[in-house]
């Protein structure tokens, strides 16, 4: 019986020939990736420990990210913590370098490697055919001090895309358009394998944002199967795959959906669910306090470059707040280096340091009571960027500049 993406990569890491969904299996880790929101508290339980010890150091990346800079003393004191214990222990520490997502595929992800992180978004590393999976802080300090864990191997839904996106349309679009297919619980836990000619036409930054969101539709990890773009981006970073995945002819899968690209058109996703969709007319003419064009979804070069191009010459609204956040600070240097960032100050934006910012709700942007959000941001739950009675509107970074310069919502 063949093997899917994931079943392969657990089986390299279990030591096993072969694997199937509904196993169980101990499996040695390549990364493990922790982020401020959570490594506090790893450190707390750590130095709770009889016999406290760190498998391998060099396995580990922390980040600092979701609210940097720190916006109080108490976030400072956790900051210091993380910091101080990455110091003494030879943690890899990044700060101010941007979201840990973005920062973890440029400098670490490879093909083939099994990751935990200690946040949802990990999965966002299956653009490079590596399993990232989110996990909580006692599983990381579990891995941490072992090296290994165990995993329960997912049953895979494959996903063939065929032909191409049309003009306007966003790989953001793509996968908004399959989480209100399947819906916020249709892939729970499970993989999402992506393949088929119509992956070639996307580029990373799409694919990326792809895999970063299959976890809002409930995703164990996510996977695309590795072809010249993902090792070209590997070769830009001074990297090589020590080993590529590719599903079997005769894998099998719980479910194959075939998708036609040029049928995608320009999505929203509407307060307060991720998979309550509709199309951008449909919500035009929704008024918008603020936009947001950033996050580990769609702060790269590439979404910068689609903002630029339509509110160049033009001003954002009067009535309208736009925040602009590169992902990382490799993205801000070439975004400074293009001339983006002088065309959106010039518009009236806000340009932003590189972090999580109004994705994560709790430091820069946030929205208060009755105020609209339309957000690159990964979700749009209740409360997430800001006051409980906000709204929060998911869309594509052209979606998102269109809005900011007629402060209401509309298509690109």
């Amino acid at each position: 019986m063949g093997m899917t993406i994931a079943e392969k990569i657990i089986a390299r890491a279990a030591g096993k020939e072969v694997v199937k969904a509904g196993d169980i299996h101990t499996v040695t880790l390549d990364l493990l990736m922790s982020n401020d929101g959570t490594s506090h508290l790893t450190v707390d339980k750590y130095n709770a420990l009889k016999h406290p010890h760190i498998a391998d150091v060099n396995k580990l990346v922390w980040i600092v990210d979701h609210n940097m800079p720190c916006d109080s003393v108490k976030t400072a004191e956790s900051h210091k913590k993380m910091r101080d214990f990455a110091r003494e222990n030879g943690i890899k520490f990044y700060e101010g370098e941007g979201v840990c997502h973005q920062v973890m595929m440029e400098h670490h992800v490879c093909p083939g490697q099994l990751i935990f992180g200690a946040d949802s978004h990990t999965c966002a590393y299956g653009a490079l055919g590596a399993f990232g999976t989110g996990v909580g802080n006692t599983d990381y300090l579990y891995a941490m001090v072992t090296g290994t864990s165990w995993v329960l191997v997912p049953e895979t839904i494959r996903f063939n895309l065929h032909g191409q996106l049309p003009e306007g349309v966003y790989a953001r679009d793509l996968i908004l358009t399959i989480i209100g297919k399947i819906s916020a619980n249709g892939a729970n836990y499970k993989a999402m394998e992506f393949g088929g000619d119509g992956l070639k036409t996307i580029d990373m930054a799409g694919r990326i944002s792809i895999c970063n969101l299959c976890v809002e539709a409930g995703a164990k990890t996510a996977l695309m199967e590795v072809d010249d773009v993902a090792l070209d981006y590997l070769e830009q970073f001074g990297r090589k795959p020590a080993e590529v995945f590719a599903p079997d002819e005769d894998a099998v899968y719980s479910q194959v959906i075939d998708i036609d690209l040029s049928e995608i058109r320009p999505i929203v996703a509407k307060p307060h669910f991720v998979d309550n969709v509709c199309s951008v007319e449909e919500a035009k003419g929704t008024k918008i306090d603020e936009a947001f064009l950033g996050s580990c979804n769609n702060g790269r070069i590439e979404d910068l470059r689609v903002g630029a191009a339509i509110i160049k010459g033009k001003k954002v609204s009067p009535n309208v707040r736009f925040l602009v956040v590169p992902a990382s600070r490799g993205v801000y240097e070439q975004a400074m280096k293009e001339g983006l960032l002088e065309i959106f100050m010039e518009a009236g934006a806000i340009v932003m340091n590189p972090n999580c910012s109004v994705c994560w709700g709790s430091c820069q942007g946030v929205i208060g009571e009755g105020e609209v959000l339309i957000s690159t941001g990964t979700r749009n739950f209740k409360g997430r960027a800001g006051h409980r009675d906000s709204f929060v509107y998911l869309a594509s970074a052209a979606t998102v500049t269109a809005s900011a310069i007629a402060g209401e919502i509309v298509g690109a």
